[in-house]
């Protein structure tokens, strides 16, 4: 049997900036998304903490410290939100692996 498994996740990452008037996305710090193994263009479902707004999107790797909602998602959150980012995949039931996870701080630092 195979099982959709979390696979990636980036936990109380702050918002950083909206940009309504883009094709869609969330840009996340590059070196943020290389830890957990996210890639351009990757499918994420992002989640507010601080609203419950859940949304899909894909990711865009940007500068350092940024996590930037875009296009209509942007409608979702606000500047200074907690959000979740996740990525999962799809396993054989004994191929199972860990999750890569990563904790940040206020201004979104690795803090594990």
């Amino acid at each position: 049997m195979m099982r959709v498994m979390l696979r990636a996740k980036i936990h109380n990452a702050r918002v950083t900036g909206r940009k309504l008037d883009y094709e869609g996305s969330i840009t996340i710090d590059e070196n943020l998304a290389k830890l957990v193994d996210l890639l351009p263009g990757e499918k994420v479902l992002v989640v507010d903490v601080d609203n419950g707004e859940r949304f899909e999107t894909y990711v865009i790797y940007g500068k350092k410290g940024e996590v930037v909602v875009n296009g209509a998602a942007a409608h979702r959150v606000r500047v200074g939100d907690r959000v979740i980012i996740m990525a999962f995949g799809i396993y054989p039931e004994n191929e199972i692996p860990e999750p890569k996870i990563v904790r940040l701080d206020e201004k979104n630092n690795p803090i594990e």
